[in-house]
């Protein structure tokens, strides 16, 4: 019996598909490629999210190991990156689908128009049919314009194409309740409905040497996921069939879900609370956080208490409470300059209600009605 068709985005760690000389496995990358063949067959839509790049070129580049330096990563990104999408292009060809390559970089996301751009070319790229593989454009991001690692990458992915499901698949066999490593005792957790702070506590650094990602950047990837209503699971690469079963509820591994019900976040709001980089503060008062809060409502300038930093209009802040907790993010109506000005007028109005909009509530997201992390 088929499945329901479905969208799924589907993240690869570089240890995953390289061999342990740090090159490209073609065994490995074919398995994988050859799963996701299946699911195409049967209807679904497949995006993958594939680091590999750095794994694969140092090598070529003349470095005996991976490299640490910026330039050095980016150059054997450049030549990596090519032999990356030459083996999954014509493993795909080989059974009738085409692959395409997107490079992004955090400023694509950031920037409200790339972002809309991403999505429109992703959606007509799904809807033909065609496996598109996105990866970081490592040749030229700057480390304070990273994503950090493929797996937010993934779970950004994951919500701008409003994807069904979202598999990361690793090197380690799901989520432990303490390191598998260093504790032969520890238990492998089936289900997360909740990222707890003992959850976050037990997440460790990177568990491979040709990766960037651990455990830490796959619990803030479910974070967003979990947040954005999208089911999620973590398994080994290695296994047989660990795609396909992951779909049907049958591979081992670790599954997560939220128990809460999700942000519901329109493209709007879901680019102000993941993508945006805010550029500024504003610190609101009690009766502004509480119209926000329970009747979301709008943030008006008589619930400005003081505004920090340097922004344009349009930008994206923090909203600050009065014990200094971020409350949200949103999109304001006026600048830095022009707020520090409005707001010495408005406090003559006693209703926190009327007067004129700072941030409109539909450009508004609020961290206290949702359960959207902050600082990921």
């Amino acid at each position: 019996m088929k499945m329901n068709k479905k969208r799924i985005v589907i993240k690869i760690g570089s240890s995953s598909i390289t061999s342990m000389y740090g090159e490209i496995s073609k065994k490995k990358l074919e398995r994988l490629v050859d799963e996701i063949v299946r699911l195409k067959d049967e209807g679904h839509e497949v995006l993958l999210v594939s680091s590999g790049a750095v794994a694969a070129g140092y090598r070529k580049l003349g470095c005996i190991n991976r490299p640490n330096t910026l330039p050095e990563k980016q150059a054997a990104a450049s030549i990596g990156q090519g032999l990356l999408m030459e083996t999954y292009s014509e493993r795909f060809l080989s059974h009738g689908y085409v692959s395409s390559q997107i490079l992004i970089t955090r400023s694509d996301f950031s920037d409200e128009n790339r972002y809309n751009n991403a999505r429109n070319t992703i959606n007509v790229l799904l809807e033909r049919g065609i496996v598109p593989i996105v990866n970081e454009n490592d040749t030229v991001t700057i480390d304070r314009l990273k994503f950090g690692d493929n797996d937010s990458l993934s779970a950004k992915v994951a919500g701008l194409v409003e994807a069904d499901q979202l598999i990361i698949l690793s090197d380690i066999d799901g989520l432990y309740d303490a390191d598998p490593r260093e504790n032969k005792n520890a238990s492998l957790v089936k289900h997360v409905d909740e990222i707890t702070n003992d959850i976050e506590a037990s997440a460790g650094d990177s568990g491979s040497h040709v990766g960037t990602g651990g455990m830490r950047s796959k619990i803030d990837a479910f974070k967003i996921a979990m947040a954005l209503g999208i089911p999620a699971f973590l398994g080994k690469a290695n296994q047989k069939n660990i795609i396909y079963d992951a779909i049907n509820n049958k591979a081992k591994g670790t599954y997560f879900e939220s128990k809460e019900k999700s942000a519901n976040l329109d493209l709007k709001k879901q680019w102000i609370a993941f993508n945006s980089g805010p550029e500024g503060e504003i610190i609101i008062d009690d009766d502004a956080k509480n119209s926000i809060f329970k009747e979301k409502g709008s943030l008006y300038l008589t619930g400005i208490y003081d505004v920090k930093g340097q922004f344009k209009s349009g930008s994206v802040v923090r909203l600050i409470d009065m014990e200094g907790k971020e409350i949200g993010l949103g999109a304001v109506k006026y600048s830095s300059d022009q707020l520090s000005q409005l707001c010495l007028f408005e406090k003559e109005v006693v209703d926190v209600t009327t007067g004129k909009e700072a941030v409109h509530c539909n450009d508004l997201v609020c961290h206290l009605e949702t359960s959207i992390p902050v600082g990921i």
